[in-house]
């Protein structure tokens, strides 16, 4: 079976791509940058997702339409507020009327969990917006569907728009993590090979036209994810906490009062946090280190 895979440049998209390689699928993957996880049995193709005419031309061959393409950054919909209307609605919208036109088996959307928030604000609103979309075209051509409502992300592959990445390069770089919060913020985080094996497992017919949440197995408050980072490091870096102002983000649940439910499913087996943990933490030193040596070499040449 053909599956595209908008998106499947970035961090999700990569790991979702190399999963369902994995599972037998043959897969497309879609962006606007080649992926640099490009496998040898995965197909790219570069493209924008606002080209109504390339994405008719693409869709009609597909099976399946895995669609993460988007800004899926909070802070950054917030400072490009059209920008996320023309990429992450529009953009939708364009792959959705691509999609109608063939007789795909599912198009399984990358939502939030920030969809049942008050908070989250342009990203928030985009996601419901998208949702809202998918739920017309199904209620209207018969569109089968999954929204795919992910929480907390982390993992190989992150950069500095992740959270945990974030956290881990402070540790790295200057010995001290700067967070901006109480600590007593909570999170479900997932690890991102979770996340991807989870997405696949969603195409059974039990999770046809629904929402899906898929999230970690148990909360976790940001001071301890600090103390974990912390013990990984040998009680080598210091942790600040400062006030925080950002109106962007949830303190304990995204969740308020919403009358559209969804399954919640959590991958079992799933990768231990510290596991997790320590494979980001290998990583992200391995990425400094080598932008240090890169940065000497080019002084080097310049004396």
């Amino acid at each position: 079976m053909n599956v595209l895979v908008t998106g499947g440049s970035g961090f999700l998209g990569s790991h979702l791509a190399d999963a369902l390689s994995d599972a037998g699928y043959n897969v497309f993957i879609f962006d606007n940058c080649p992926s640099p996880y490009l496998r040898s049995d995965q197909n790219m193709i570069t493209g924008d997702i606002l080209n109504q005419d390339l994405l008719h031309d693409i869709v009609r061959d597909m099976d399946i339409v895995y669609h993460l393409a988007g800004i899926a950054d909070i802070d950054e919909c917030s400072q490009r507020p059209v920008d996320t209307v023309r990429i992450n609605i529009l953009g939708t919208v364009n792959l959705l009327e691509a999609a109608k036109q063939t007789n795909i088996n599912r198009f399984v959307f990358a939502s939030s969990v920030y969809v049942y928030s008050d908070l989250g604000f342009f990203y928030r609103s985009s996601k419901q917006a998208c949702e809202s979309y998918i739920e017309n075209y199904a209620d209207l051509y018969g569109l089968k569907y999954t929204c795919l409502r992910y929480g907390s992300l982390y993992g190989p592959r992150s950069d500095n728009r992740n959270g945990v990445y974030r956290l881990i390069k402070q540790a790295i770089e200057n010995g001290k993590i700067v967070y901006h919060g109480t600590g007593e913020e909570q999170r479900e985080y997932i690890h991102v090979l979770d996340a991807a094996k989870s997405s696949i497992e969603v195409l059974t017919p039990e999770f046809e036209n629904t929402n899906v949440v898929l999230t970690g197995k148990e909360k976790v408050r940001s001071g301890d994810l600090l103390e974990m980072i912390k013990e990984m490091f040998g009680h080598n870096i210091d942790i600040e906490y400062q006030h925080s102002t950002n109106p962007f983000h949830y303190k304990i649940t995204p969740y308020n009062f919403s009358p559209k439910l969804g399954y919640k499913l959590v991958c079992n087996p799933h990768i231990d946090m510290g596991q997790g943990l320590l494979q980001n933490i290998a990583e992200v030193y391995e990425q400094v280190h080598q932008d240090k040596s890169s940065q000497f070499a080019i002084m080097d040449n310049k004396e």
